[in-house]
């Protein structure tokens, strides 16, 4: 037991809870009221910035360009819902869980599933990193200290995350249902009291930035003009992210699965569309300005000032009586971007653990933690999305450009897939009513492909330059990764398949008791080996010290120890090398025959006592397994320390079964 061990099973506990039974996973089924937070969260919290990315693309050409943005939003708004009916019918086709994976590499191939599955890795943890850096910023707005340290403001929250996400995936919806549905409510509220008020009371509702003129901008058009509309459209896209985590997490519904996720889904969808379009109409209304560089881009701005989200200015603007509006909004808002991370740390970890299942990834992404969730996968994601988010200053806008290539690549190639899984249905369904269902379905599949394809080739050709060649980049090495990952797994298979000289018994058996003095581990030692009744045992020890070697021959003739003693020579004091040229000679004399080292080891209870003992047995052991035909057995001796140790790890046990942080064993 290392010294370290005790304090770490209990902080452990103390982070996690009480590990669950594997049978309670079914208590972890989620109703639609919780797996909207958890699911949806994503695609809801883009809205907070999908609308200042239009604003933000389109400013670079006046504010003169900004009438176009209705018309962007529009585009947007057809492109979501085509996306959401579309992958209602994946749900209902795939409620396996697979998401896109599945969906592709069943109906294209394989290839093209792992290419669907490295993007949506990519994805999910630009998922995270945007996410957390957006929210940040609209804290940013109301509490100035945390703009001013967004970086490790980011980190720690990604922290936090990760650890709610550790303990079951029940009770962090339950944590994220609040934030989630409090944001709805105050969008809604917001977008329905300020246009109202514009609309029907004829209010002049004007946000902070509205008497701020644009300077050093370019009048633009015919290409230049459209190429611009065309790269706020995909910047705009942004709002589409986080669609496929509901079909990537069917399993987690309740029963009726494939119905209660598509209803999600859908409901996902249209508070999306409606959000999204209510904030540029409201954002149009109070001539709203939204710069990258307000400082050289915004004439009149005063001096230091720091540029609000599109949110904070409207929600300013519109409860300009009652600022407790502005202040619930920002903070709302920053809490549910930094909850949508929740999305990837569901999404991430279970397409991971499919990915590991098909051996494209560590098997140790296949397993479930101690909260049944799977841990090493959300470890994973938590590590990366903090790296990037280090790497880009937690600036949402800079990690935008990286974002969205990897999800209309998935939605790509997920509906081709489903088009060709509808065909294959067609060719053999006979009933008519299935069969005009089908058809529906595939055209619906069908008009989203060529959609979201259309998309995709806006999104790379106006983003490619902007950062997203480094989506690119790392799609490109994932995919080559998990192809080696699965090449490896495969050839350790075939050289691990039963065959004959596997299946029988060595010749005889050679035993081998490594020997540095006579006393209490080598003498537990010896009594073990000869207690395997080998063909042959030998006690062998290397001379390093004319005089300790006399002295140890003295000790053993003295003790009458009945194992012959076999000094080995060593010229050069070395002892690694003479112990394996004796076990090589061994083996060249019976290929046949099995060679077993016994290696008395110490137990210490202290970390440091393990930089003072047991170094050279394991340097030996690190070679020796490296021969065929030769087995290394550990022999363990403990240490005063050692029994100190287990006393206190049981002291520990005790208080922790009185506390409730375990259960004794033999209990439930």
């Amino acid at each position: 037991m290392s010294a370290v061990t005790a304090p770490t099973s209990v902080f452990k506990r103390l982070l996690l809870g009480r590990p669950f039974r594997s049978d309670r996973l079914t208590e972890q089924l989620l109703p639609k009221r919780i797996a909207l937070p958890i699911f949806a969260s994503d695609a809801l919290s883009s809205v907070a910035y999908a609308p200042q990315e239009i604003f933000l693309t389109l400013s670079l050409a006046g504010a003169s360009a900004y009438t176009l943005s209705p018309w962007v939003a529009a585009a947007v708004v057809i492109v979501m819902l085509v996306v959401v009916a579309s992958y209602r019918q994946n749900v209902h086709a795939y409620p396996s869980g697979g998401g896109d994976y599945e969906v592709v590499g069943k109906n294209l191939g394989g290839r093209f599933g792992l290419v669907v599955g490295s993007a949506l890795l990519v994805d999910y943890v630009l998922t995270v990193a945007v996410s957390v850096s957006a929210g940040v910023e609209n804290f940013g707005s109301a509490i100035p200290f945390l703009a001013e340290h967004k970086v490790l403001s980011a980190l720690a929250l990604i922290a936090v995350l990760m650890a709610l996400n550790l303990r079951g995936i029940r009770e962090s919806g339950l944590l994220f249902a609040i934030p989630t549905y409090g944001f709805i409510i105050g969008v809604l509220a917001m977008l329905v009291y300020g246009l109202f008020r514009v609309l029907v009371l004829g209010d002049e509702i004007r946000a902070e930035s509205a008497d701020f003129e644009f300077q050093g901008t370019e009048s633009l058009a015919g290409l230049a003009l459209a190429f611009l509309v065309l790269r706020a459209f995909s910047s705009g896209c942004a709002a589409l992210t986080g669609v496929e985590a509901i079909s990537n997490g069917v399993p987690a519904f309740r029963k009726p699965k494939s119905r209660n996720a598509a209803t999600t889904l859908l409901i996902m969808g249209l508070l999306s569309v409606t959000m999204l379009s209510g904030i540029i109409a409201l954002g149009i209304q109070t001539h709203l300005k939204y710069a990258e560089n307000p400082a050289e881009q915004l004439a009149g701005a005063p001096d230091g000032y720091e540029q609000k989200t599109v949110i904070a200015q409207l929600a300013r603007a519109v409860f300009d009586s009652f600022p407790i509006g502005f202040y619930f909004l920002a903070a709302i808002t920053g809490l549910i971007l930094v909850l949508a991370a929740n999305t990837a740390f569901n999404g991430f970890p279970v397409l991971g653990s499919i990915l590991a299942q098909d051996r494209y990834l560590p098997r140790q992404l296949h397993t479930r933690g101690d909260r049944l969730a799977f841990s090493n996968g959300i470890l994973f994601l938590a590590t990366f999305a903090g790296l990037l988010i280090a790497a880009y200053g937690a600036s949402a806008s800079a990690l935008i450009n990286l974002y969205i290539v990897g999800v209309f690549v998935s939605f790509t190639l997920s509906q081709t897939g489903m088009v060709r899984h509808w065909n294959r249905l067609l060719a053999t369904e006979k009933d008519a009513g299935q069969r005009r269902r089908m058809v529906r379905s595939r055209a619906i599949n069908a008009f989203g492909g060529v959609m979201t394809g259309t998309v995709l080739v806006v999104v790379l050709s106006t983003k490619f330059l902007l950062g997203a060649y480094v989506a690119i980049a790392a799609m490109v090495v994932i995919y080559v990764l998990m192809r080696a990952i699965n090449k490896h797994y495969s050839k350790v298979s075939d050289q691990l398949r039963p065959d004959d000289n596997v299946r029988m018994l060595p010749s005889r058996v050679h035993t081998v008791v490594l020997v540095s003095k006579v006393h209490k581990p080598t003498l537990r030692a010896l009594a073990f080996a000869r207690a395997t009744r080998p063909d042959s045992l030998t006690a062998l020890t290397v001379n390093v010290d004319d005089e300790e070697t006399r002295a140890l021959q003295a000790d053993w003739e003295r003790n009458s120890i009945p194992v012959p003693l076999t000094v080995i020579e060593s010229p050069y004091r070395e002892i690694t090398r003479p112990i394996l040229d004796y076990v090589r000679g061994i083996r060249r004399e019976g290929p046949r025959d099995l060679v077993m080292v016994f290696v008395p080891e110490y137990v210490v209870g202290h970390w440091w006592e393990n930089l003072l003992h047991n170094q050279s047995a394991l340097r030996l052991k690190g070679r020796l397994l490296f021969l065929p035909g030769v087995m290394v057995t550990n022999v363990p001796y403990q240490l005063q320390s050692s029994e100190a140790r287990a006393e206190e790890q049981e002291r520990l046990t005790s208080t922790d079964v009185r506390r409730g942080l375990t259960r004794p064993r033999g209990r439930e």
